[in-house]
């Protein structure tokens, strides 16, 4: 079936809806236990299965306008992602003043009610919604009770005694735990980038990179360092290693995120957007007394890379083998 994606809620007039709300940036394993509640609820009484979300992030309206919520995931991912829980309706409101002013009470009875009838909620147990976050589960037990809706609240997951939510997954990928960060997300941190041509550099010390440029203005990115990616160019999986950060042993000051792919001629893909993701953090950025011996650290990071790749690939194998 094909999940159907509005930006207007008046546009959508259900008879009757399973729904869950929340911001969903970067959809972790928490979610992906939310989203499925929601479609088996939903297939158990004949219904729809909505997802309700926000654009922009609402703490980038509501928060300290220094401190912008770096996102885990552009709003094209988001759709793809949710695009892959087989949701029916997908409903992306506009977070504005309007919205951020709105009482709980009335978003749910004028909003949600009105428009999708909603037979059942779930909902995360921190979740909160409304003006001043006033609507939080304890307001939702009560608004469902009397209104006659069933309200499901899902358990947070813990990755050992740490709830797993975007929050600290963010905070994990700005500390340089990528790999706890992609367990916790469930899948491997990335983003969609356009390939920029480079200074050029790399192509003398005989690592040819290509720049990339994230495409979603607000992405989050790495903590500076040396990692192993995988990009996707063109439906195809390539293994590569990634400098984030600022070329100290060449006295540059500009942040560049610079990808050297293992197996590739670089030239034949500037221009494109390609899906790059962070697999291992393989070291810090280091500052090199001369440029031989940045080449002889480039070749341990290569190596290092190649022999990690290994197990990466053998998950693909599986995947592939299981029909993926």
């Amino acid at each position: 079936k094909i999940m159907e994606i509005f930006h207007e809620i008046k546009k959508i007039k259900l008879k009757s809806s399973v729904i869950t709300i929340g911001s969903y940036d970067g959809i972790h394993r928490g979610h992906f236990h939310i989203i499925n509640k929601v479609n088996s609820i939903s297939n158990q009484l004949n219904t729809s299965s909505v997802v309700i979300t926000f654009d922009p992030h609402p703490r980038n309206l509501i928060g300290n306008p220094k401190e912008k919520v770096k996102l885990l995931m552009s709003l094209e991912k988001k759709i793809e992602t949710i695009k892959s829980f087989s949701i029916d309706y997908l409903v992306i409101l506009k977070f504005d003043t309007n919205l951020m002013n709105m009482d709980a009470e009335v978003f749910l009875k004028k909003i949600l009610i009105k428009n999708l009838s909603p037979k059942y909620i779930v909902s995360g147990k921190n979740h909160t919604f409304g003006h001043k976050k006033s609507g939080d589960i304890s307001y939702l037990k009560k608004f469902c009770k009397v209104n006659n809706i069933a309200l499901e609240v899902v358990k947070p997951l813990k990755d050992d005694e740490v709830i797993i939510s975007s929050t600290n997954i963010r905070n994990l990928i700005k500390n340089g735990f990528i790999r706890r960060a992609n367990y916790e997300l469930g899948s491997n941190y990335g983003f969609y980038a356009k390939v920029i041509s480079g200074s050029g550099r790399g192509k003398k010390l005989q690592y040819p990179t290509a720049n990339l440029l994230p495409v979603e203005k607000d992405q989050l990115l790495p903590k500076i360092g040396v990692y192993l990616t995988r990009c996707i160019i063109n439906g195809l999986s390539r293994y590569g290693m990634c400098n984030f950060g600022i070329r100290p042993t060449f006295g540059e000051n500009d942040l560049v995120l610079e990808v050297h792919l293992f197996d590739e001629k670089l030239n034949d893909f500037y221009d494109d957007c390609i899906w790059v993701e962070f697999l291992e953090r393989v070291r810090d950025e280091i500052k090199f007394s001369s440029v031989e011996e940045l080449i002889e650290q480039l070749e341990k990071d290569k190596s290092n890379c190649l022999s990690l790749k290994f197990k990466y690939e053998l998950g693909e194998e599986d995947a592939y083998n299981q029909g993926r």
